[in-house]
């Protein structure tokens, strides 16, 4: 008999409910988002998000149950997402689904958000085997995992700082682009030569497999400081402009105009650095750990650069990457009911006094 689950995901801007059949098959998968409401912020308001997602996530629900022609009587049981996230977020998705799990019976699991990412790449790939090297990087996090088994992991590296979708967005911002950042630098960068402007590569050291972009997006921003002090207005090509991430005391620029040319460059150079960075450290952490397979996941894992790059590197050291589809690397809830549907085959239930955590560790739960 086939086994329903509902999931739910709240952790962040996204509102979202998917029905999974038997934790392969999606049967609906619906997303709600909040971008038009925090674009005017140029990031993310956490009061805003979890005041949307308080007004959303029953219609959201209800939604992905009418695509799967299914009803709440229909479903074996639900999986919301308890954590990593924004707390206010987080705890709209989770308290719906254990009202709705005590009111009609059924069990209720919580999901590590982190988890359901790298089971995004699961759902989609039949042929994706434990162990594997996961990278999961998004707006909120840049991590390495070695996923050695379900709900076996191990962190093998993460951000210092700014998570690489997170530093995306800020230059995005600083440049004028608008939010969110990474498909709008994705987009110039296209027309840009990444080797133009050379920006600091952000390398750990002592064969760490950690991460760190803030340095990297202080470059962006100390770049285009240094070139207003030079022409005092638009800046176009062929000027004499300082080297990346050299320092300028000059104020932040409130208003200015870029030369498309240059302004593509920037983005060429800048998602070049990003790109760079996360594919040698997947690649060496993978290899230290002797993986013949890599998971990419969470929203910057739809960067074009990225699946390229690393695909041909990756290639070369005879290891497999597997991507989730676009529509599978942002969030979403059919990967938090992939990722708790086997728990619930096991029996697990949680108890109604699960609370969120907002910075809950993948492998805690």
């Amino acid at each position: 008999m086939a086994h329903l689950t509902l999931g739910i995901e709240t952790s962040c801007d996204e509102t979202a409910a998917a029905v999974l059949m038997d934790g392969r098959q999606i049967r609906s998968s619906v997303i709600a988002s909040q971008e038009a409401l925090h674009a005017p912020f140029g990031g993310i308001v956490p009061e805003l998000a979890s005041r949307r997602h308080v007004e959303a996530v029953w219609p959201v629900v209800r939604e992905a149950l009418t695509r799967a022609g299914a009803t709440l009587a229909d479903v074996d049981g639900i999986a919301a997402t308890a954590g990593p996230g924004l707390i206010g977020s987080l705890l709209v998705g989770l308290s719906f689904g254990k009202a709705v799990a005590y009111a009609i019976d059924i069990p209720l699991v919580g999901v590590n958000h982190l988890e359901g990412h790298l089971y995004a790449a699961l759902l989609e790939h039949e042929d994706l085997i434990f162990p594997f090297t996961g990278l999961i990087a998004s707006g909120g996090h840049t991590q390495l995992y070695l996923a050695e088994a379900q709900g076996q992991y191990r962190l093998l590296g993460r951000t210092r700082d700014d998570a690489a979708g997170e530093a995306f967005d800020k230059v995005a911002k600083f440049l004028g682009l608008g939010y969110p950042g990474g498909p709008l630098i994705e987009d110039r960068a296209r027309k840009g030569d990444p080797d133009t402007i050379r920006f600091p590569r952000p390398l750990p050291q002592g064969g760490a497999y950690d991460f760190s972009f803030s340095g990297l997006k202080t470059a962006v921003v100390n770049y285009v400081r240094g070139a207003r002090c030079e022409v005092r207005g638009a800046v176009g090509p062929g000027q004499a402009l300082p080297k990346a991430g050299a320092a300028s005391s000059a104020p932040t620029p409130t208003a200015f105009t870029l030369d498309p040319v240059l302004l593509a460059d920037i983005c060429a150079g800048f998602q070049e650095a990003v790109v760079d960075a996360l594919v040698r450290v997947t690649l060496a952490a993978a290899k230290a750990s002797a993986s013949s397979r890599i998971v990419v996941a969470g929203g910057v894992a739809c960067n074009g650069r990225l699946r390229s790059k690393l695909t041909q590197r990756a290639a070369d050291e005879r290891i497999e990457v597997y991507y989730p589809t676009p529509s599978l690397c942002t969030d979403n809830a059919a990967m938090i009911a992939a990722a708790g549907y086997p728990r619930l085959l096991r029996g697990e239930r949680a108890p109604l006094s699960l609370n969120a955590d907002a910075d809950l560790d993948l492998g805690l739960m």
